[in-house]
C-alpha cells in the first residue's frame, strides 16, 4: 500500500492509502466533499533501513565522485605472493597431472 496525497483548498493535506498505481487524481474531501487533486510528493526513503540508504548515499557519490583506485580488485598487490587457492577436501583423493 502506497499512501498519496491530495489537498483540498478548505481543509488542507490529506492522505489516502491505496494500493500502487491505483490512486485517481482526485478525491472527495471527507469533511467538507469538495474535490481535492493529488499533490507530487517526495518518496519517504528514509524509512528504509540503514543498509538500503548507505546504499543510495554511495551509490548518488559514485555519479559525481567516483572513488579512484591505484590496483586492480583482487589482484596481487606488489611484492606480496598471491596466496595458494584453496583445495576442495572432497577432491584430495582424485589424481592429479
Amino acid at each position: 500500500m502506497a499512501t498519496y496525497t491530495y489537498r483540498c483548498d478548505a481543509d488542507g493535506p490529506l492522505d489516502v492509502r491505496r494500493p500502487i498505481g491505483t490512486a485517481p487524481a482526485t478525491v472527495p474531501c471527507p469533511t467538507c466533499g469538495a474535490t481535492a487533486p493529488r499533490m507530487i510528493t517526495a518518496p519517504m526513503l528514509g524509512l528504509a533501513d540503514r543498509g538500503r540508504m548507505a546504499l543510495i548515499d554511495r551509490t548518488e557519490a559514485s555519479r559525481t565522485e567516483p572513488a579512484v583506485v591505484s590496483t586492480i580488485p583482487g589482484a596481487p598487490r606488489p611484492g606480496r605472493a598471491a596466496p595458494a587457492p584453496r583445495l576442495d577436501p572432497r577432491t584430495r583423493h582424485l589424481p592429479r597431472p
